[in-house]
Protein backbone atom coordinates (compact mmCIF):
# COMPACT_ATOMS: atom_id res chain seq x y z
CA UNK A 1 0.00 0.00 0.00
CA UNK A 2 1.41 3.41 -0.96
CA UNK A 3 2.22 5.73 1.93
CA UNK A 4 0.32 9.01 1.99
CA UNK A 5 2.33 11.95 0.68
CA UNK A 6 1.38 15.30 2.21
CA UNK A 7 1.73 18.64 0.49
CA UNK A 8 2.95 20.29 3.69
CA UNK A 9 4.14 18.91 7.01
CA UNK A 10 4.18 21.53 9.74
CA UNK A 11 6.51 20.80 12.64
CA UNK A 12 5.22 22.55 15.75
CA UNK A 13 1.70 22.95 17.10
CA UNK A 14 1.93 26.40 18.67
CA UNK A 15 0.04 29.47 17.41
CA UNK A 16 2.24 29.90 14.32
CA UNK A 17 2.00 26.25 13.33
CA UNK A 18 -1.73 25.94 13.97
CA UNK A 19 -2.60 29.00 11.91
CA UNK A 20 -0.22 27.96 9.11
CA UNK A 21 -1.95 24.57 9.01
CA UNK A 22 -5.36 26.24 8.84
CA UNK A 23 -4.24 28.56 6.04
CA UNK A 24 -2.72 25.64 4.12
CA UNK A 25 -6.05 23.82 4.36
CA UNK A 26 -7.75 26.94 3.04
CA UNK A 27 -5.45 26.61 0.03
CA UNK A 28 -6.72 23.03 -0.47
CA UNK A 29 -3.41 21.44 0.56
CA UNK A 30 -3.01 18.13 2.39
CA UNK A 31 -1.48 18.93 5.76
CA UNK A 32 0.24 17.01 8.54
CA UNK A 33 0.63 18.91 11.82
CA UNK A 34 3.30 17.39 14.08
CA UNK A 35 3.54 18.34 17.76
CA UNK A 36 5.90 16.88 20.38
CA UNK A 37 3.50 17.60 23.25
CA UNK A 38 0.29 15.60 23.82
CA UNK A 39 -1.83 18.64 22.90
CA UNK A 40 -1.75 21.61 20.55
CA UNK A 41 -1.23 25.17 21.76
CA UNK A 42 2.51 25.59 22.28
CA UNK A 43 3.96 27.98 24.83
CA UNK A 44 0.82 30.13 25.32
CA UNK A 45 -1.17 27.02 26.23
CA UNK A 46 1.56 25.24 28.20
CA UNK A 47 3.48 28.04 29.88
CA UNK A 48 1.23 31.12 29.77
CA UNK A 49 -2.24 29.61 29.95
CA UNK A 50 -3.69 32.39 32.10
CA UNK A 51 -1.46 35.25 31.02
CA UNK A 52 -3.19 37.90 28.93
CA UNK A 53 -1.80 38.58 25.45
CA UNK A 54 -2.26 42.00 23.89
CA UNK A 55 -0.77 41.80 20.36
CA UNK A 56 -3.52 39.79 18.61
CA UNK A 57 -5.42 41.84 16.02
CA UNK A 58 -9.10 42.49 16.87
CA UNK A 59 -8.71 41.06 20.39
CA UNK A 60 -8.03 43.72 23.04
CA UNK A 61 -6.69 40.94 25.26
CA UNK A 62 -6.83 37.15 25.35
CA UNK A 63 -5.37 34.52 27.66
CA UNK A 64 -2.93 31.95 26.34
CA UNK A 65 -5.45 29.17 26.96
CA UNK A 66 -8.29 31.00 25.20
CA UNK A 67 -6.05 31.87 22.25
CA UNK A 68 -5.05 28.22 21.88
CA UNK A 69 -8.69 27.08 22.08
CA UNK A 70 -9.78 29.55 19.40
CA UNK A 71 -6.93 28.59 17.07
CA UNK A 72 -7.67 24.87 17.49
CA UNK A 73 -11.40 25.45 16.89
CA UNK A 74 -10.52 27.40 13.75
CA UNK A 75 -8.23 24.63 12.52
CA UNK A 76 -10.91 22.01 13.10
CA UNK A 77 -13.27 23.85 10.75
CA UNK A 78 -11.20 22.43 7.90
CA UNK A 79 -9.21 19.78 9.72
CA UNK A 80 -5.84 18.21 9.06
CA UNK A 81 -3.97 15.10 10.15
CA UNK A 82 -2.60 15.74 13.65
CA UNK A 83 0.37 13.80 14.99
CA UNK A 84 0.46 14.60 18.71
CA UNK A 85 3.04 13.44 21.25
CA UNK A 86 5.29 12.94 18.23
CA UNK A 87 8.86 14.26 18.07
CA UNK A 88 10.70 14.73 14.77
CA UNK A 89 14.11 13.08 14.83
CA UNK A 90 15.41 13.41 11.28
CA UNK A 91 14.71 14.89 7.85
CA UNK A 92 15.91 13.32 4.60
CA UNK A 93 15.23 14.38 1.03
CA UNK A 94 14.52 11.40 -1.20
CA UNK A 95 13.55 11.73 -4.86
CA UNK A 96 12.06 15.20 -4.39
CA UNK A 97 10.04 14.49 -1.23
CA UNK A 98 10.95 14.74 2.42
CA UNK A 99 10.99 11.67 4.65
CA UNK A 100 10.34 12.86 8.19
CA UNK A 101 11.43 10.40 10.87
CA UNK A 102 9.58 10.75 14.16
CA UNK A 103 9.40 9.04 17.52
CA UNK A 104 6.39 7.06 16.25
CA UNK A 105 6.38 6.70 12.48
CA UNK A 106 7.72 8.21 9.29
CA UNK A 107 5.81 10.95 7.48
CA UNK A 108 6.32 11.86 3.83
CA UNK A 109 5.75 15.38 2.55
CA UNK A 110 6.56 17.52 -0.47
CA UNK A 111 7.37 20.52 1.72
CA UNK A 112 7.99 21.33 5.38
CA UNK A 113 7.24 24.33 7.58
CA UNK A 114 9.25 24.45 10.82
CA UNK A 115 7.31 26.29 13.53
CA UNK A 116 8.91 25.01 16.71
CA UNK A 117 8.99 28.33 18.57
CA UNK A 118 11.82 28.17 21.06
CA UNK A 119 12.22 24.46 20.52
CA UNK A 120 12.15 22.03 23.40
CA UNK A 121 11.74 24.88 25.85
CA UNK A 122 12.91 24.79 29.43
CA UNK A 123 12.86 27.70 31.86
CA UNK A 124 16.15 29.43 32.63
CA UNK A 125 16.49 28.61 36.31
CA UNK A 126 18.20 30.29 39.24
CA UNK A 127 21.95 29.80 38.96
CA UNK A 128 22.55 28.67 42.56
CA UNK A 129 21.53 25.52 44.38
CA UNK A 130 18.35 25.59 46.44
CA UNK A 131 16.11 23.13 48.22
CA UNK A 132 14.11 21.34 45.47
CA UNK A 133 11.13 21.25 47.82
CA UNK A 134 10.74 24.99 47.16
CA UNK A 135 9.40 24.19 43.69
CA UNK A 136 6.50 22.25 45.17
CA UNK A 137 4.77 25.38 46.45
CA UNK A 138 6.84 28.56 46.76
CA UNK A 139 9.09 28.79 43.69
CA UNK A 140 7.83 28.54 40.11
CA UNK A 141 8.98 29.38 36.60
CA UNK A 142 5.57 29.79 35.00
CA UNK A 143 1.98 30.23 36.12
CA UNK A 144 -0.34 27.23 35.95
CA UNK A 145 -3.19 28.82 37.87
CA UNK A 146 -3.37 32.49 38.77
CA UNK A 147 -5.49 31.60 41.80
CA UNK A 148 -2.37 30.12 43.40
CA UNK A 149 -1.17 33.72 43.86
CA UNK A 150 -4.38 35.21 45.22
CA UNK A 151 -3.94 37.07 48.52
CA UNK A 152 -0.25 36.11 48.61
CA UNK A 153 2.91 38.19 48.95
CA UNK A 154 4.50 37.67 45.54
CA UNK A 155 7.82 38.55 43.91
CA UNK A 156 8.61 38.24 40.22
CA UNK A 157 12.23 38.07 39.03
CA UNK A 158 13.13 39.32 35.55
CA UNK A 159 13.02 42.39 33.38
CA UNK A 160 11.56 41.30 30.06
CA UNK A 161 8.03 41.45 28.68
CA UNK A 162 6.90 38.33 30.51
CA UNK A 163 8.19 39.43 33.91
CA UNK A 164 6.73 42.93 33.63
CA UNK A 165 3.39 41.67 32.34
CA UNK A 166 3.13 39.07 35.10
CA UNK A 167 3.97 41.65 37.75
CA UNK A 168 1.08 43.82 36.56
CA UNK A 169 -1.29 40.87 36.12
CA UNK A 170 -0.56 39.16 39.45
CA UNK A 171 -0.79 42.47 41.24
CA UNK A 172 -4.54 42.37 40.60
CA UNK A 173 -4.91 39.27 42.81
CA UNK A 174 -1.89 39.28 45.13
CA UNK A 175 -1.74 40.92 48.55
CA UNK A 176 1.56 42.55 47.58
CA UNK A 177 3.74 42.36 44.48
CA UNK A 178 7.43 43.06 43.94
CA UNK A 179 9.48 42.99 40.74
CA UNK A 180 13.19 42.15 41.04
CA UNK A 181 15.48 43.15 38.17
CA UNK A 182 19.22 43.52 37.86
CA UNK A 183 18.94 46.76 35.86
CA UNK A 184 17.04 50.01 36.25
CA UNK A 185 15.74 49.72 32.69
CA UNK A 186 13.37 46.98 31.56
CA UNK A 187 13.46 45.03 28.29
CA UNK A 188 9.71 45.25 27.81
CA UNK A 189 7.09 47.04 25.72
CA UNK A 190 6.89 50.74 26.52
CA UNK A 191 3.17 50.50 27.29
CA UNK A 192 3.78 47.69 29.79
CA UNK A 193 6.55 49.64 31.52
CA UNK A 194 4.23 52.64 31.71
CA UNK A 195 1.52 50.48 33.30
CA UNK A 196 4.08 49.11 35.73
CA UNK A 197 5.18 52.60 36.77
CA UNK A 198 1.58 53.63 37.36
CA UNK A 199 0.89 50.56 39.52
CA UNK A 200 1.77 49.95 43.17
CA UNK A 201 4.16 47.11 42.29
CA UNK A 202 7.35 47.55 44.31
CA UNK A 203 10.31 47.75 41.93
CA UNK A 204 13.48 46.31 43.44
CA UNK A 205 16.20 47.56 41.10
CA UNK A 206 19.02 46.95 40.53
CA UNK A 207 19.17 43.72 42.53
CA UNK A 208 20.05 40.10 41.85
CA UNK A 209 18.83 37.08 43.82
CA UNK A 210 21.62 35.47 45.83
CA UNK A 211 19.68 32.93 47.84
CA UNK A 212 16.22 31.48 48.46
CA UNK A 213 15.29 29.38 51.48
CA UNK A 214 12.38 28.52 53.72
CA UNK A 215 11.54 31.00 56.45
CA UNK A 216 12.48 29.43 59.78
CA UNK A 217 9.48 30.91 61.62
CA UNK A 218 6.88 30.15 58.97
CA UNK A 219 7.65 27.32 56.56
CA UNK A 220 4.82 28.42 54.28
CA UNK A 221 6.92 31.48 53.44
CA UNK A 222 10.35 31.91 51.91
CA UNK A 223 13.21 34.36 52.40
CA UNK A 224 14.71 35.81 49.24
CA UNK A 225 18.15 37.36 49.69
CA UNK A 226 18.95 40.18 47.26
CA UNK A 227 22.24 41.90 46.49
CA UNK A 228 22.39 45.34 44.92
CA UNK A 229 24.46 45.49 41.73
CA UNK A 230 27.90 47.09 42.23
CA UNK A 231 27.29 47.39 45.94
CA UNK A 232 27.68 45.35 49.12
CA UNK A 233 24.10 46.13 50.12
CA UNK A 234 22.12 43.01 51.04
CA UNK A 235 18.32 43.01 51.36
CA UNK A 236 16.04 40.15 52.40
CA UNK A 237 12.35 39.97 51.61
CA UNK A 238 9.89 37.43 53.04
CA UNK A 239 7.19 36.32 50.64
CA UNK A 240 4.82 33.46 49.83
CA UNK A 241 5.59 33.02 46.14
CA UNK A 242 8.58 33.66 43.87
CA UNK A 243 7.98 33.59 40.11
CA UNK A 244 11.23 33.52 38.13
CA UNK A 245 10.93 34.84 34.56
CA UNK A 246 14.48 34.72 33.22
CA UNK A 247 13.32 33.39 29.87
CA UNK A 248 13.69 29.96 28.39
CA UNK A 249 16.52 27.95 26.89
CA UNK A 250 16.16 25.56 24.00
CA UNK A 251 18.38 23.00 22.36
CA UNK A 252 19.03 23.83 18.72
CA UNK A 253 21.34 20.84 18.19
CA UNK A 254 18.75 19.04 16.09
CA UNK A 255 18.61 22.03 13.73
CA UNK A 256 22.34 21.60 13.12
CA UNK A 257 21.72 17.92 12.44
CA UNK A 258 19.18 18.93 9.79
CA UNK A 259 21.89 21.03 8.04
CA UNK A 260 19.91 24.26 8.32
CA UNK A 261 21.71 27.59 8.09
CA UNK A 262 21.55 29.13 11.55
CA UNK A 263 22.35 32.46 13.12
CA UNK A 264 22.91 31.60 16.75
CA UNK A 265 19.89 29.49 17.81
CA UNK A 266 17.70 30.87 14.99
CA UNK A 267 17.01 29.56 11.50
CA UNK A 268 17.91 32.03 8.77
CA UNK A 269 15.13 32.57 6.23
CA UNK A 270 14.56 34.88 3.27
CA UNK A 271 11.60 37.20 2.79
CA UNK A 272 9.41 34.27 1.71
CA UNK A 273 10.36 32.23 4.80
CA UNK A 274 12.52 29.80 2.79
CA UNK A 275 15.50 28.16 4.45
CA UNK A 276 18.62 26.92 2.66
CA UNK A 277 16.96 23.52 2.16
CA UNK A 278 14.64 22.95 -0.84
CA UNK A 279 10.96 23.36 0.03
CA UNK A 280 11.73 23.73 3.72
CA UNK A 281 10.35 26.88 5.35
CA UNK A 282 10.41 28.22 8.89
CA UNK A 283 8.21 30.69 10.77
CA UNK A 284 7.68 32.13 14.24
CA UNK A 285 10.09 32.58 17.12
CA UNK A 286 12.65 30.12 15.72
CA UNK A 287 13.55 32.29 12.71
CA UNK A 288 15.58 35.40 12.03
CA UNK A 289 15.66 37.88 9.16
CA UNK A 290 16.27 41.64 8.96
CA UNK A 291 13.55 43.41 10.94
CA UNK A 292 12.18 40.24 12.56
CA UNK A 293 9.88 40.88 15.54
CA UNK A 294 9.23 38.17 18.12
CA UNK A 295 5.47 38.65 18.18
CA UNK A 296 2.60 36.23 17.69
CA UNK A 297 1.11 38.80 15.31
CA UNK A 298 4.21 38.57 13.13
CA UNK A 299 4.16 34.77 13.17
CA UNK A 300 0.55 34.76 11.98
CA UNK A 301 1.66 36.66 8.86
CA UNK A 302 4.71 34.48 8.25
CA UNK A 303 2.63 31.29 7.95
CA UNK A 304 0.61 32.38 4.89
CA UNK A 305 3.80 33.71 3.27
CA UNK A 306 5.50 30.33 3.70
CA UNK A 307 2.45 28.35 2.58
CA UNK A 308 1.96 30.51 -0.51
CA UNK A 309 5.60 30.11 -1.56
CA UNK A 310 5.40 26.35 -0.99
CA UNK A 311 2.24 26.28 -3.13
CA UNK A 312 4.01 28.15 -5.92
CA UNK A 313 6.92 25.73 -5.80
CA UNK A 314 4.75 22.59 -5.81
CA UNK A 315 1.94 23.68 -8.11
CA UNK A 316 3.11 26.60 -10.29
CA UNK A 317 0.06 26.20 -12.52
CA UNK A 318 -2.37 27.10 -9.73
CA UNK A 319 -3.82 30.57 -9.35
CA UNK A 320 -2.59 31.65 -5.92
CA UNK A 321 -3.83 35.24 -6.10
CA UNK A 322 -7.01 34.58 -4.18
CA UNK A 323 -8.65 36.35 -1.27
CA UNK A 324 -9.66 34.48 1.86
CA UNK A 325 -13.34 35.06 1.11
CA UNK A 326 -13.03 32.91 -2.02
CA UNK A 327 -10.69 30.35 -0.47
CA UNK A 328 -12.91 29.27 2.42
CA UNK A 329 -16.14 27.57 1.40
CA UNK A 330 -17.95 25.63 4.13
Amino acid sequence: MNKKIYDIAIIGGGPAGIFAAYYARMRKLNVALIESLPKLGGQPETLYAQKEIFDIAALPKVSGADLATSLIDQLHLLGCDEYLDTSVTDLKLDDGVWNISTSKESIVSKSIVIAIGNGAFKPRKLTFDYDPLLEENNLSYFVNNIEDFRNKDVAIAGGGDSAVDWAIHLNSVARSTSLIHRRNKYRAMESSVSDLNESNVEQLNPYIIKNVNFNQDDHDKINVTLKMIKSDEIKTITIDKLLVNYGFVSDSKILHDWNLDLEGPFIKVDREMETNLPNVFAIGDIITYPGKLQLIATAFAEGPIAVTKALRNMYPERDYFEHSTSLFKQ
